[in-house]
C-alpha cells in the first residue's frame, strides 16, 4: 500500500482530488427523501418507536424516558426535520466500500506501476463489504486478490467476494486473528496490504460520498416545490445542517468528517450498543481508543474497533460533533421503516444512522438545543452505507416464534392450525 508519508493530507481538498480519481469507477448514488420519515423524525419519541417483534422484551428500552399521552398531546415539533438519504446500498458491490478500495488501489498503481502490483497482488481482511470492494477493484485492474474473512461473515458477503475471483481465507473474528492470518499471506505471497479502514487513501476515498451528498441535497432543496424558497425571495436556501453516518472501523466516518470540515455541516457517528459494539462512544467518553471489540450485533459490518487513524480524526471535537449508539431493536425498527416505507433494501449496519435519528432521545434533545428554533428546521443527511444482505437473512431477522404469526383479517384455529379468514386473494 502507498506509504503514509506519500499520501495526500487528510483535507477536504484531498477528498475532492480522490473523487476525481475514482469517478470513472463508481456510481454517483442517488439521494432520496421520504415525507413519512421526515414526519416521524419531527415528532416526540413515544410516537416514533414501534415494536419490531418478539425480541423487544429482551432488548434495552429506547433511550430516555417515554412521554405520557398528555405530554405528547402538548408537544410541538422543534425543529422540523428533513432527511436526505445517501443510497450507498446502490453503489457498486452494494456498499460505500467501493470508493475506498478503488482509491487505494488506484493510488498504489500510480506509485508502483501496474506490472509491479499485478506481480505481487493485494490482500486485506474484512467481514464482507471491503472484501467485496477490493475483490471487485482488483478484478477491474486484473490484480490477484487474497481476502481474509472471519468465519462469522455472512454467507452472502462470502459468496459475493468469491464471485469476483478473489482467494478467500478464513480467520477468527477478532482484529488480532484477522491480522495474523493476513500477515501470513503477505509473508507467503508478497502481496500488498490494502487495509479496510485504517489508511489515509481509504479514508479519502470513503469521504467522497459526503461531497456528493452535500451537492445533491442542495439540488433537491433548490428544486423541490415543497422545499424551495418562496418565489421572489432573495434569501438563499441553506443546505445540510448535519450528517449521520455509521461507524465500525471508522474509515467512512473519518472520511466524511474530513470532507465536511470547515463547511459548517455537523457530523455525527452512529453505532450499535449490543455486547459493547459501541466502542467509539465508550472510547470518546473515556478519552482513549478501545482496541478490541467482540460482538455479534446484527449490524455485522460494524463489529470492528475504530482504527488508529480514524480515531485521530473522530476524537477531534472540531470534526465530529457527537457519537450515539442504539439497541438491536431500534436498528431493526429503522430497517423495517426503510424497507416498508421507503422501499429501500438495506443491511442492518446501514440502518443505524436512521435509528439514531428516530429513536435516540438524547440525540433528539441535542437537535432541539442546537437548532435553537432556527427558521427552516434541520436538514439532515443520513448515510445508507450498504445493502449486502439476503431475503433469507431479513426473514430470519424479523421472524416471529412458531404459532404467533398474524394474518391479515385471519385467526389461528383452536387446534393451532393457521386459518386465513377473509384474506384478499
Amino acid at each position: 500500500m502507498a506509504d503514509h508519508s506519500t499520501c495526500p493530507p487528510l483535507t477536504r481538498q484531498s477528498v475532492q482530488a480522490a473523487h476525481k480519481r475514482i469517478e470513472p469507477y463508481i456510481h454517483r448514488t442517488p439521494v432520496v427523501t421520504c415525507s413519512t420519515l421526515d414526519h416521524l423524525a419531527s415528532t416526540p419519541q413515544a410516537q416514533r418507536c414501534p415494536s419490531t417483534g418478539p425480541n423487544t422484551a429482551s432488548e434495552p428500552a429506547p433511550h430516555g424516558p417515554t412521554k405520557d399521552s398528555s405530554t405528547i398531546a402538548s408537544y410541538t415539533a422543534n425543529p422540523t426535520v428533513r432527511l436526505f438519504f445517501k443510497s450507498e446500498n446502490q453503489q457498486k458491490i452494494g456498499a460505500f466500500k467501493a470508493r475506498g478500495a478503488f482509491h487505494a488501489l488506484g493510488r498504489l498503481i500510480e506509485e508502483e506501476g501496474i506490472d509491479s502490483v499485478r506481480s505481487r497482488g493485494v490482500v486485506t481482511h474484512s467481514s464482507g463489504n471491503h472484501a467485496q470492494a477490493l475483490a471487485f477493484a482488483a478484478k477491474t485492474f486484473a490484480v490477484p486478490a487474497h481476502i481474509v474473512m472471519p468465519t462469522i461473515s455472512t454467507p452472502s458477503k462470502i459468496a459475493g467476494t468469491k464471485s469476483h475471483g478473489a482467494e478467500v481465507v478464513f480467520s477468527g473474528s477478532t482484529s488480532e486473528e484477522r491480522e495474523k492470518v493476513t500477515q501470513g499471506i503477505i509473508d507467503r505471497t508478497g502481496a500488498t496490504l490494502i487495509p479496510p479502514y485504517d489508511h489515509p487513501d481509504i479514508i479519502l476515498g470513503a469521504g467522497t460520498q459526503a461531497l456528493e451528498l452535500e451537492e445533491q441535497a442542495m439540488e433537491i432543496l433548490q428544486t423541490s416545490p415543497t422545499l424551495a424558497s418562496d418565489e421572489g425571495s432573495k434569501k438563499p436556501r441553506k443546505g445540510l445542517d448535519a450528517v449521520i453516518a455509521p461507524i465500525g472501523g471508522g474509515g467512512m466516518l473519518s472520511g466524511i468528517c474530513t470532507a465536511l470540515h470547515g463547511t459548517g455541516i455537523r457530523v455525527y457517528g452512529a453505532e450499535p450498543s449490543f455486547e459493547g459494539a459501541n466502542d467509539a462512544e465508550r472510547g470518546l467518553a473515556e478519552g482513549r481508543r478501545i482496541a478490541q471489540v467482540k460482538t455479534l450485533t446484527i449490524a455485522d459490518g460494524l463489529r470492528t474497533p475504530v482504527g488508529e487513524i480514524p480515531w485521530s480524526i473522530i476524537s477531534d471535537p472540531e470534526k465530529l460533533a457527537g457519537m450515539y449508539s442504539v439497541s438491536e431493536d431500534e436498528i431493526k425498527a429503522a430497517m423495517r421503516l426503510a424497507l416498508e416505507r421507503m422501499k429501500v433494501f438495506i443491511e442492518p449496519s446501514a440502518a443505524v444512522g436512521l435509528a439514531v435519528m428516530l429513536y435516540h432521545e438524547g440525540f433528539r434533545r441535542m437537535v432541539e438545543k442546537e437548532s435553537g428554533g432556527k427558521e427552516g428546521g434541520w436538514n439532515v443527511g443520513i448515510i445508507l452505507s450498504g445493502g449486502n444482505t439476503t431475503m433469507e437473512a431479513i426473514g430470519k431477522l424479523f421472524a416471529k416464534p412458531e404459532g404467533v404469526e398474524e394474518r391479515a383479517q385471519g385467526t389461528v384455529g383452536v387446534d393451532g392450525g393457521k386459518v386465513a379468514e377473509n384474506v384478499p386473494g
